[in-house]
């Protein structure tokens, strides 16, 4: 059937029908919650053009705002209602509510936040999202305070669930107070902050902590004051799950000052202070971590727990398996810089630098079953606040090992016959350590610099040559607080190679 006797069909069919019936068909269909992927849905595509169609409105009166919070409340499985005045929706579940005032024109005045058993509480970000009709992001925060309550169990357990991750709250930003010095700065919290760079939950936004960040983008923020330069972060949250965890219901922390060891000290596990939940805390990741396997077993044997695995399909799965390391952060690394999913069989890469030729890095990427075998890890439970300062010192430890390797990835192309190219490969060495192989910039023999990871703030350096070969005039030192203040390996090479440069002019 043609397109044009297909639509004189359907006007013939609905042209006696009076247009509020018609109304009423088209909110129907727009209110219909998404309980199914559109995709494997029979009424998908007439639910996908609702959606682009909300998306399209611009929201300019009072009915047509209420519609729209009413429709995405029910997408989300929550409950909507107008209140007497007419200028009040309320969405609600069984375990909270959200109250949103607006005004005759459909402006957004306040958004309040009720827990259940709490007072209500204005919610700032909830206000900015809908003044800006950031639906998406209103709709996230939906989801964020659903999953809270994800908990086996009624209402109590539920209820339970939450004043456990309140405890835990609350025992973190204690810990965050401690060693922090009135000119600690944000950068001294990501990096050296017993819980990193802590954000307290606020309304629907869950608790966050930043704990990694990058010379380079320490260098953007300083020379951007004001700008939103973030690190790695992962998010606090609670969740449901089928076995029986005891979980503090109260803080355990003790007067918030360090125990033995400069180690926070707690109140033992208590009955009195704890409870048995089909729950645990979690902390999420926005993009899952490459981490070696070393790593894993180290978070898993501090938490006493197993550690669900991201595997590049998107599945998660308990037992391991695992994958190259360099494999997992390059494909991560492209991921990132190209946004959009390229080979992980690539392993040649092109880095250009200013006032430097264009560098050629080979990559090793090994096999799974070298020592270093690393998966991709998007949660981390637990269930005791004292295992995260150590799950963040290691989480630390593996992102500086990360960003040296990510800093030979690159998405530039070159032409193979380009004479000016300077060639290197990157090998894994041992677990926390990796070699760059180069040619001697003066000999044809080869020339290696061994890094070593030992901490997120500690990496050592050591440049071996052939015995008959002349120095490059860089000590092991020099390297060392090179690597530290750039955590780049290219700016590492290209020093050396300047320096082997004046050493070649002087003789």
């Amino acid at each position: 059937v043609s397109t044009n006797a297909l639509m004189e069909r359907l006007y013939l069919k609905y042209q006696q029908r009076p247009w509020t019936e018609t109304l009423k068909l088209v909110h129907f269909c727009m209110d219909k919650p998404l309980r199914c992927p559109v995709s494997n849905a029979p009424d998908g595509p007439l639910l996908s053009c609702m959606e682009k169609l909300q998306r399209s409105l611009n929201d300019k009166s009072l009915f047509s705002v209420m519609n729209r919070l009413e429709s995405l409340s029910k997408q989300k499985g929550l409950n909507s209602h107008v209140g007497p005045s007419g200028t009040v929706c309320y969405i609600t579940s069984n375990m909270f509510y959200i109250e949103v005032q607006l005004e005759k024109d459909g402006n957004v005045l306040d958004a309040k936040l009720a827990h259940l058993g709490e007072a209500p509480v204005a919610c700032d970000d909830l206000v900015q999202h809908l003044r800006m009709k950031n639906y998406d992001a209103f709709g996230k925060i939906l989801e964020d305070l659903s999953n809270l309550y994800r908990i086996p169990g009624n209402s109590e357990m539920k209820a339970k669930g939450y004043l456990a991750l309140q405890s835990l709250e609350k025992d973190l930003y204690a810990m965050s107070l401690l060693d922090r010095t009135q000119d600690a700065n944000r950068i001294t919290e990501v990096l050296h902050g017993k819980v990193g760079h802590l954000v307290p939950r606020t309304g629907g936004t869950p608790m966050n902590i930043e704990f990694y960040i990058s010379p380079y983008q320490i260098l953007e923020a300083e020379l951007n004051p004001g700008s939103q330069v973030c690190g790695t972060k992962a998010v606090v949250t609670v969740e449901g799950t089928d076995t029986l965890h005891k979980l503090p219901l109260s803080p355990l922390l003790v007067d918030s000052e360090a125990g033995e060891d400069s180690n926070p000290a707690f109140l033992p596990l208590t009955d009195e202070l704890s409870m048995d939940l089909s729950a645990y805390f979690l902390l999420k990741f926005h993009q899952p971590i490459p981490m070696s396997s070393s790593r894993i077993e180290e978070i898993q044997m501090l938490t006493g727990m197993l550690i669900k695995i991201h595997l590049v399909s998107g599945i998660q799965i308990t037992a391991l398996k695992l994958s190259p390391l360099y494999e997992l952060i390059i494909q991560s690394t492209l991921q990132e810089k190209c946004s959009e999913d390229l080979s992980t069989h690539k392993s040649c890469f092109f880095v250009s630098l200013p006032d430097c030729p264009k560098h050629c890095y080979f990559i090793n990427t090994g096999s799974e079953k070298s020592d270093l075998a690393g998966a991709l890890v998007s949660k981390i439970p637990f269930t005791h606040p004292k295992c995260v300062p150590g799950v963040i010192e290691i989480l630390r430890h593996q992102m500086a090992y990360n960003s040296l390797i990510s800093s030979c990835v690159s998405d530039n192309d070159i032409n193979e016959d380009d004479s000016e190219l300077l060639y290197f490969e990157v090998t894994p060495h041992k677990n926390t350590s990796f070699s760059v192989f180069f040619i001697h910039p003066m000999k044809e023999n080869l020339a290696c610099v061994v890094i070593d990871v030992i901490t997120s703030r500690e990496v050592r350096c050591s440049l071996h040559l052939h015995p008959q070969d002349p120095t490059l005039n860089c000590s092991d030192d020099f390297l060392s607080r090179a690597v530290k203040r750039c955590m780049s390996v290219p700016v590492v090479m290209r020093a050396i190679f300047r320096n082997a440069a004046k050493v070649e002019a002087d003789s």
